[in-house]
């Protein structure tokens, strides 16, 4: 008997660049034609896209012929800038001949640290998907270096899917799923629980030819959505017809299961990894009280030794045991100077509320 298939209402679609470039890593237009299709059909069915495609630096490949000394992040500027509207321009061309408009949004990392940024993007988003104009995301790779660059567009896509409160989140790669390198046919892993650990055992964690990004990494973005409720599938985006495969409730790739769904401020603070603006260090007895599973916990000023940083009221900070190991984010209900005048003092108001807190 076939395994009913959730019903997604909004989903997001990551492809990868190795998805839709040939082997001299230019846009491959045959596999980008049948990738907008279905997404057309998709959409007609009533369920919302998003879509996070790579491929500016590929699409920049055809467009400029390098010369002279550049070093390799002026060389990423200067394809990707030029790539990228030969990319949105394809994107618009394919989804107009179906009668659907294209919009072109660019993201940096910091444009999800501040919270009303990132309720803006939101806003964004769910108008675009609104008026039935699909949305098709990239990194602005022409002004993101180093500390404000994603790990790479699974990242990105991953905290976009969270943002927008997501049922499903498609990761598009140029494997048909993730491979049980201890098995000896090397089979396809068909579900993964969202409490699997040490996804190594199961997988060579190399990176793409063209992409930045490796299989560890989807693994570690899709492990952590699952825990916000978010159903992770991970296929190969070359394979004709997938997405309707995937959403017809086929056996097709790796699914990621859910656990109950976290909405709200909670799913922006759960994807605030590196976006922290400062860090508390809790005693042994408040980091006992924010790992009990059983009861919800606030931060108190009473349980924290040491404040880092400078932070407001609003920004996120990240909390850490006295052996330096992270426990979590949360959303700092008053200010870093604020913080050291009440530091371990009883019966005040927490510095990090529950609802406003995600253990990791």
């Amino acid at each position: 008997m076939k395994e009913k298939h959730p019903i997604y209402r909004k989903i997001v679609v990551k492809v990868g660049t190795n998805v839709i470039t040939d082997s001299n890593g230019e846009l491959d237009r045959d596999i980008l034609r049948s990738l907008t299709a279905q997404i057309v059909e998709i959409q007609k069915t009533g369920i919302q896209v998003i879509l996070v495609s790579s491929g500016a630096v590929g699409a920049g490949r055809s467009v400029v012929k390098l010369s002279g000394t550049l070093s390799p992040i002026a060389a990423r500027q200067v394809l990707s800038s030029t790539g990228q509207i030969k990319l949105i321009s394809t994107y618009n061309e394919l989804f107009g001949r179906h009668g659907l408009i294209t919009a072109q949004i660019l993201v940096t990392k910091s444009d999800f640290r501040d919270r009303l940024h990132y309720l803006n993007m939101q806003t964004c988003f769910t108008s675009l998907l609104q008026q039935k104009i699909i949305p098709v995301v990239n990194e602005n790779d022409a002004v993101s270096v180093t500390e404000l660059m994603f790990t790479d567009n699974d990242e990105l896509s991953g905290l976009i899917a969270s943002m927008m409160d997501v049922e499903g989140y498609i990761i598009l790669s140029n494997v048909d799923g993730l491979l049980d390198m201890n098995s000896e046919n090397e089979a396809i892993i068909p579900e993964i629980d969202s409490s699997t650990k040490h996804f190594h055992q199961y997988i060579n964690p190399a990176k793409s030819e063209f992409g930045r990004g490796g299989m560890l990494t989807k693994c570690h973005i899709a492990q952590k959505l699952s825990r916000l409720g978010i159903t992770v599938h991970i296929a190969n985006g070359r394979t004709p017809g997938i997405l309707q495969s995937i959403l017809s409730g086929e056996q097709v790739g790796t699914r990621f299961l859910p656990q109950k769904p976290t909405h709200g401020p909670k799913r922006w603070i759960a994807n605030s990894e590196g976006l922290e603006k400062g860090a508390v260090t809790v005693n042994r007895g408040a980091e006992t009280a924010l790992l009990d599973g059983e009861r919800a916990n606030s931060l108190l000023p009473v349980g924290i030794e040491t404040v880092e940083g400078s932070f407001l009221k609003g920004d996120i900070i990240k909390i850490c045991s006295q052996a330096g190991t992270v426990i979590g984010y949360g959303m700092a209900q008053y200010s870093s100077e604020k913080t050291l005048q009440l530091l371990g003092q009883k019966d005040q108001k927490p510095l990090i509320h529950y609802d406003y807190l995600y253990i990791i």
